[in-house]
């Protein structure tokens, strides 16, 4: 017998389960904040390395080949985005685990908007171009990235 969050995502599209999997990394990282908030060093570690597990997972499945700009943007991000939650959690900072939650949550919502727009029948261009064009604010920078979104 499945449990209550596999039954959830039966007949999910591919854009609900990309949404689904940011909200994982929000959950995670609102658990690395609590974790620092009761000094529980090892419940930071996991929880930072549940949200990093979905960050390489989504890393791992975009399509270059295919997805142009928006791949490259979402691949820059994805990199900005592991960077910010590695720095909080090697100095335990919460304010580091919330930036990164805004940035997450920011471009989830432009998700939630793509599946918006494919249930009304919108073409993938358009839902490309929104992706790039609510993915701010942008997270700090490692050296050498040109993320522009």
């Amino acid at each position: 017998m499945g449990s209550y969050r596999e039954h959830a995502l039966d007949g999910a599209t591919a854009v609900d389960l990309v949404v689904a999997l940011y909200d994982g990394i929000i959950r995670f990282l609102y658990a690395a904040i609590e974790a620092v908030e009761q000094g529980d060093a090892e419940g930071r570690r996991a929880a930072v390395k549940r949200a990093l597990d979905i960050i390489i997972h989504l890393q791992a499945r975009l399509r270059m080949d295919v997805g142009g700009k928006p791949a490259r943007v979402l691949s820059e991000f994805y990199a900005s985005i592991f960077a910010v939650i590695l720095k909080g959690s090697q100095s335990a900072s919460k304010a580091k685990f919330q930036y990164a939650i805004d940035c997450v949550r920011n471009v989830r919502d432009a998700w939630r908007e793509v599946a918006r727009e494919q249930n009304l029948g919108g073409d993938a261009h358009h839902s490309a171009a929104t992706i790039l064009a609510l993915t701010e604010p942008r997270p700090e920078l490692p050296a050498g990235s040109s993320w522009t979104a």
